[in-house]
């Protein structure tokens, strides 16, 4: 592959998260950001395309696009592909995969694309060496993204591999309700300043308190991961790879103050137990096995964010008898605390009885959901504001 000075990327994101990941990308040093639909565009160097790998906290995806064309049929999708120097970007012995998604396209099936593009590489390489790569869906040596919309097709090789959010420290055989990416993303909507206590009462296998406490030691996300897809890429920089992780570790800051996670169930408990461990915080985030309503916060005030039970994800006999308790114990026993709760149920959302002074609608997978932040005074909210000089 030739060597290019200034890449354009694509870094792909969960619908909400769009202002997170484009202001992460800022931070980084990305230029001519974009914001797109559950995606932002952007150009910046090799470098730059290792941070964001290793840094982004809110992307799945940092792609590379090398090709955009027209596309009304599978014949012109053929060809297209076929007019691509596959042998520059990847050889004979490597494997690939080819991840396909298609919006208002004449060609109404993703794998169909997918077939397609494939015939294309393989052919490709059989007229040029009478040989022919093969395709690998465990673990391939080079990542293709396909995405055509409005008839319109671009072709990137993806940098990540795996999605990101697959950050390496948690216990795959259990999936969590919310994953790391979009954990991460909540904490950084938040607005949380990292100098106060940080607490969830519904921890489940950890998710919201590691991100929690990575953020706060300025950890970079991709730290745990074995590799990445751009490591088996041809013009992959060894050096300049060991030059980023190594100006990270460099980053890291110390915490100061407490990360906890508490859940009645014994068993998430256990599995947060060893995702922290695998992690290596055990020494930052402290567990306590109880109910929310024995809960009882350690300082006078912070910030809680979590995820409760909602009928669409875990079967609860009486929803809105829970959200209205847990509403009841954020009235009696977190007075000074922000707490942001997410949930795809609105209706049991207002069983919690307390107006939320800031809503963001994010996604978890295909579930629409309210992340509602509730600001929690001491006494009423018009004596708390009089006692501040405020109108």
């Amino acid at each position: 592959m030739t060597s290019i000075q200034a890449y354009k990327m694509i870094a792909k994101t969960f619908a909400g998260l769009e202002p997170v990941l484009a202001a992460e990308l800022k931070e980084l040093g990305a230029e001519n950001i974009e914001i797109l639909s559950r995606a932002v565009s952007f150009s910046g160097d090799k470098a730059l395309m290792y941070k964001s790998n290793l840094w982004c906290r809110t992307a799945l995806h940092i792609l590379q696009p090398i090709a955009s064309f027209p596309v009304m049929d599978d014949r012109q999708l053929y060809d297209k592909i076929s007019d691509i120097p596959w042998w520059e970007y990847f050889g004979l012995q490597q494997t690939f995969s080819i991840d396909a998604v298609l919006s208002q396209s004449n060609i109404s099936h993703s794998q169909y694309a997918v077939q397609k593009t494939k015939d294309a590489i393989v052919d490709q390489f059989r007229k040029k060496y009478d040989q022919r790569p093969s395709v690998s869906k465990d673990d391939p040596d080079m990542y293709i993204s396909i995405h055509i919309s409005r008839n319109f097709c671009t072709v990137s090789l993806d940098s990540s591999g795996e999605s990101l959010y697959k950050r390496g420290y948690r216990n795959r055989g259990w999936l969590a309700p919310v994953n790391e990416a979009l954990a991460a993303g909540l904490i950084l909507l938040s607005g949380w300043n990292k100098n106060t206590c940080f607490l969830d009462p519904m921890c489940g296998s950890g998710t919201i308190p590691i991100e929690a406490a990575l953020i706060a030691l300025n950890i970079p996300p991709g730290a745990f991961r074995k590799n990445f897809g751009f490591e088996k890429w041809k013009d992959f920089d060894p050096a300049l790879w060991t030059t980023v992780k190594k100006e990270s570790e460099l980053l890291r800051t110390p915490i100061t103050h407490t990360i906890i996670g508490s859940d009645i169930s014994g068993l998430m408990i256990r599995l947060a137990s060893q995702n922290i461990k695998s992690a290596g915080l055990e020494q930052v985030i402290k567990l306590e096995n109880k109910d929310f309503e024995s809960f009882t916060p350690p300082c006078e005030n912070g910030m809680m964010i979590t995820n409760p039970p909602y009928g669409g994800r875990i079967g609860v006999d009486d929803i809105t008898s829970l959200y209205k308790r847990f509403g009841d114990t954020l009235k009696r026993s977190f007075a000074g605390f922000t707490a942001w709760v997410i949930s795809a149920d609105k209706n049991a959302m207002k069983s919690i009885g307390l107006k939320p002074s800031k809503k963001y609608t994010v996604y978890n997978g295909p579930l629409e959901c309210i992340f509602a932040k509730f600001e929690l005074y001491k006494g009423s909210k018009k004596v708390n504001n009089q006692s501040h000089g405020q109108d």
